[in-house]
């Protein structure tokens, strides 16, 4: 899973890249210190995993992970090529989602581009760029499909939902906005649209509000925002998650309890992108290895074995399964669960649930 880290210069991206990635990327106080995107890969943390590896002596553990790509500060005019906008945009593209960091805190040492804090006019800045290249998109599409009509009336209908996606677009609003039926939903998904792609606004904010946070103005100005195009918000400090990020495991659980908080930013972006993307696990487990594998909800048994070798997808018979918290009760013992009834046999038509524990069997 690829997520690109988005925002105007000087908002504290590469500060939180930096931290949640410790990939070292340049942070500056000036535009463009990002030129090429930093790519940084984080294991998603997951405490089952823990358990699971202790309980079997498991000789490898294997996190899912994501991609986290630093994407350098979007200016107005992006979209015809301002400030390296073009290839900014071209980045923006390859990710499944946008973590678009807004901020929202005062600093008389920290310039913003635009010579004042002001959160909603930095999120409609960003998706303006966003709205017109999407724009330009629809009308090429609109102008070719056209062309194609005399000999294909059926492309009328798409012409039709084209003409729909334009419009709202052209009232400033993103294509995420949209209300669309199943079929117009695999078109529009079909087009790459960049403000069709899901987002999660990281609220920045600082040292001394992050335990507060739900009273600063800013943040609550974004939240507001957010739930018109049913997007997530996360708040983060960029700054502190920098300082978190040299602590061992023992020093940021003291640290959290000092500033009254429960959990680093890392880790809610994890669980807001799973839930943007509508995301689960499933795992695997033995002495060889403890495994949690990432699928869309609603993937069936077939396409989960598929996630861990075609063949087994293909060849596919059936799935032993159990639940991650019935497997735990039983000590992690398979012939107690068994006993119990707790392992079931699931078939091509299992809907796969979080936390569900599988052994696939196969014709090779």
């Amino acid at each position: 899973m690829k997520l690109g880290i988005v925002g105007l210069p000087n908002v504290g991206k590469s500060t939180l890249f930096n931290a949640i990635t410790k990939a070292g990327a340049e942070a500056a106080n000036y535009p463009f210190c990002t030129i090429e995107p930093n790519v940084g890969v984080v294991t998603v943390p997951d405490e089952r995993l823990k358990v699971l590896h202790e309980m079997y002596h498991s000789k490898k553990t294997v996190y899912t992970a994501i991609e986290f790509y630093d994407i350098a500060g979007l200016v107005k005019g992006a979209s015809k090529g301002e400030g390296l906008g073009n290839k900014f945009l071209g980045h923006i593209r390859e990710v499944a989602a946008i973590v678009h960091v807004v901020r929202c805190f005062e600093d008389p040492n920290v310039v913003h581009v635009d010579g004042k804090i002001n959160p909603l006019s930095d999120i409609e800045t960003i998706n303006m760029e966003l709205i017109l290249s999407d724009m330009e998109i629809i009308e090429r599409r609109i102008q070719r499909t056209q062309k194609n009509l005399k000999g294909d009336k059926s492309l009328q209908k798409e012409i039709d939902l084209l003409k729909k996606v334009l419009a709202v677009l052209e009232q400033g609003l993103s294509a995420r906005t949209l209300k669309l039926g199943d079929d117009e939903l695999e078109l529009v998904k079909s087009l790459d649209l960049l403000s069709f792609k899901p987002i999660i606004y990281a609220a920045n904010v600082s040292e001394e509000e992050i335990a507060d946070s739900e009273e600063n103005e800013f943040v609550k100005k974004v939240r507001a925002f957010a739930e018109t195009e049913g997007s997530e918000v996360v708040v983060v400090c960029a700054k502190l998650e920098a300082e978190i990020a040299e602590l061992d495991e023992e020093e940021k659980l003291a640290f959290f309890e000092d500033l009254g908080i429960t959990e680093s930013g890392l880790d809610k972006l994890v669980k807001a992108s799973y839930h943007l993307l509508d995301l689960i696990s499933f795992l695997t487990a033995g002495e060889p290895e403890v495994r949690a594998w990432t699928i869309k909800r609603g993937n069936k048994a077939p396409q989960a074995a598929g996630k861990i070798h075609t063949d087994f997808e293909k060849g596919f018979i059936r799935a032993e399964t159990i639940a991650y918290d019935k497997l735990i009760e039983c000590g992690g013992n398979l012939a107690t669960a068994k006993e119990k009834g707790l392992i079931r046999s699931e078939g091509k038509e299992y809907i796969v649930k979080d936390g569900d524990v599988m052994h696939f069997l196969f014709n090779v």
